[in-house]
């Protein structure tokens, strides 16, 4: 069983599974993913798309839905009896589930480690109890995990092997029919529908500010394959005639290429972002609610993977109130007229690589699932 129930951990979910198919031939998987996973082979019991949701309050609207996935999958432990449990990531979820299989004398592989380091540490204890081992993929998880006496390796992170272009920067423009020297600016408004629906409005009234003051720049929005393209489609049409932002599918890596700077929901496309070395800002919005919890429990000095690894701030970070379209213009607008910045920004950035080991990740990963089968 496999278990992924965002679109970062059906990519991260793919290729260990190819990883582990490479090692052993005979493996079959099922559980939750998304496309990447079901076309490495993965029988879906739900969809990925359909269970991502962010902060507590967005949780109640599809309760009654992952319940029902949670009660299919643990049936399918005594039914379908599986040989490893594998979770990535998606704690609130998982971690249940893990009990459930170890309850069952299921060994469970925990690959993406929950953010236990921000909020919440207290679930060390049960990562203990009921993981058998942890395959983790940030430098600092590992060290925290072994302190706690759980059974973790660190394999670098998967974005490594992942986040790479195929074309140069003139190939992509004319690929995707940008102008050559103008400023481009990308938008990345989350993965997850309940993140679009707050942070999209939000950037394009941003991007109709930036179009004021830099009249020849251009937009580009590369579509994560877990959004509603017919909503994405919607929300632009008000502004397309004056800001005319290409929307481009599945080609996320060429795409930021092109970009001299963007604005990114905090998240994975952080990180891959700054992998890209594009000058961002980071973003994010939840229910009021949800901010509080987080501001009650959550106990790091910064939101941005991106800043998070580098240990201080790289590039700006606006929450709730501040990522509002005047400030978050303003952000991009300094660091897109300073040309000081943004070179120090990209050398900034180009530093984060080294801090996440080597590429890889997916092999070292089977190689550890495979060895508590």
């Amino acid at each position: 069983m496999i278990v992924a129930g965002e679109a970062s951990g059906d990519l991260h979910g793919a290729n260990l599974v190819r990883a582990m198919r490479d090692l052993d031939s005979s493996l079959e998987f099922y559980g939750v993913g998304g496309p990447k996973m079901k076309a490495a082979g993965v029988r879906q019991i739900a969809a990925a798309a359909d269970m991502a949701v962010v902060g507590l309050t967005e949780v109640f609207s599809k309760l009654g839905m992952i319940l029902g996935v949670m009660r299919r999958l643990k049936k399918s432990l005594l039914e379908e009896r599986p040989a490893l449990v594998i979770l990535i990531d998606y704690p609130d979820f998982n971690m249940p589930l893990a009990k459930a299989a170890a309850k069952k004398g299921i060994k469970v592989f925990y690959y993406i480690s929950p953010q236990v380091w921000a909020w919440r540490r207290g679930r060390i204890g049960q990562i203990k109890k009921y993981v058998a081992k942890m395959a983790v993929i940030l430098p600092f998880e590992a060290e925290m995990y072994h302190q706690a006496g759980v059974n973790a390796v660190f394999v670098g992170h998967p974005l490594l092997d992942v986040v790479k272009t195929d074309f140069t920067k003139p190939e992509a423009l004319k690929k995707f029919n940008l102008r050559d020297g103008s400023i481009t600016i990308g938008i990345l408004p989350g993965s997850r529908m309940s993140e679009v629906t707050k942070l999209l409005p939000e950037m394009l009234k941003t991007a109709v500010i930036l179009k004021k003051e830099l009249p020849a720049v251009q937009f580009v929005l590369p579509l994560a394959d877990t959004l509603d393209h017919e909503y994405i489609a919607a929300a632009l049409r008000p502004y397309q005639d004056k800001l005319h932002i290409k929307v481009i599918p599945n080609e996320i890596y060429d795409v930021l290429a092109v970009c001299d700077a963007a604005m990114v929901a905090s998240g994975t496309a952080t990180l891959e972002t700054a992998l890209i070395g594009i000058p961002m800002i980071i973003v994010y919005k939840m229910s009021p609610f949800s901010f509080l919890m987080g501001r009650l429990f959550v106990k790091v000095s910064h939101i941005g993977l991106a800043n998070i690894i580098a240990g201080r701030t790289i590039v700006p970070e606006l929450i709730q109130e501040e990522a509002n379209p005047e400030r978050m213009a303003k952000e991009l607008l300094a660091i897109l007229t300073n040309e000081e910045r943004k070179r120090q920004i990209r050398k900034d950035l180009s530093g984060i690589r080294a801090k996440l080991g080597s590429p890889g990740a997916a092999k070292r990963a089977a190689q550890a699932a495979l060895e508590i089968i």
